[in-house]
């Protein structure tokens, strides 16, 4: 199951009369060739979709800052391809997006990482996706009564812990112990797959208590999988949220840093709290879109 706030990855391209590329993100490449591109994900994504040379200027800008937990990287690629469709007049699926996407950071790079945050952001909203073993993934939107909706994003808050992390440094450690059969993982991953159907269960049920302990029941397990999910300073705000009015909460993403999700009815003091423990506070609304395009020329 996912859900998509709202947080953007904006791409923006043009064309140019230049024999070159131009790619503008934390840097700036001018090159020649797709094959001269230094941004992996860039490169690989011109590849799949662009014959000859592409002659284009490429300007990407995100609200969230990479390594936050927050999916950004498969928001980035799916942003991207999305706009290199819509550049050479081809309407793409949302399903295709993903998959195109995940066969970029998965197959192609080599990334171990899973494909929850590819498909989430080209579908949006609150999607439950099954994970077949077959590798294809079945999308559909949570059957959630909209006042459970509208109460599920008032009271769920998010907190920046003030640093990022390498997310596939983290998720390498867990994927070898999956791939060599390690017993404890094993059981760790099926007990997250139990508690994805209770959350379900949960949300479309209305019960957001349950979801709330459904979420500290996650945390525990999630920190189990490896020693750099979490720290004694996570743990201690992680504390602090719970004896100040969290119902239940979790680290987002691989772990390690980035942001701490909280699920509170009464938030002035869990606000209060995370503030005076030096915490920001990130607002945010669902997202129902998923990847979309702004405008087109």
């Amino acid at each position: 199951m996912g859900a998509a706030i709202d947080k953007y990855v904006y791409i923006t391209l043009h064309q140019t009369f230049a024999q070159e590329l131009i790619v503008k993100y934390s840097r700036m490449e001018r090159v020649k060739s797709v094959d001269e591109v230094q941004h992996e994900i860039v490169r690989e994504a011109l590849k799949l979709t662009v014959d000859g040379p592409p002659h284009l200027e490429i300007t990407s800008m995100a609200d969230i800052p990479a390594g936050t937990g927050l999916g950004s990287s498969g928001s980035f690629t799916t942003a991207l391809l999305k706009a290199l469709h819509a550049h050479r007049k081809n309407l793409i699926h949302p399903q295709e997006l993903a998959e195109q996407a995940c066969h970029i950071e998965i197959d192609v790079l080599g990334k171990p990482v899973g494909k929850q945050d590819q498909y989430i952001a080209a579908y949006g909203g609150l999607t439950c996706l099954h994970f077949k073993p077959d590798g294809g993934v079945e999308a559909w939107p949570l059957k959630i009564p909209t006042d459970v909706l509208h109460n599920l994003e008032d009271n769920l808050l998010l907190f920046f812990t003030g640093y990022s992390r390498s997310a596939p440094e983290i998720l390498h450690d867990q994927d070898e112990k999956t791939k060599s059969s390690d017993g404890a993982m094993l059981n760790e991953l099926h007990a997250v797959k139990e508690i994805a159907m209770k959350s379900k269960e949960a949300l479309e049920s209305g019960d957001l208590v349950r979801f709330a302990e459904l979420m500290n029941t996650h945390w525990e397990h999630k920190r189990q999988r490896s020693q750099g999910i979490s720290n004694t300073q996570i743990n201690e705000w992680y504390d602090l949220a719970r004896g100040s009015g969290a119902l239940g909460g979790k680290l987002v993403g691989a772990g390690g840093g980035g942001f701490l999700m909280f699920y509170s009815e009464d938030k002035v003091p869990l606000r209060r709290a995370m503030r005076d423990a030096g915490l920001t506070e990130i607002r945010f609304r669902f997202d129902f879109e998923g990847t979309r395009l702004i405008a087109q020329s």
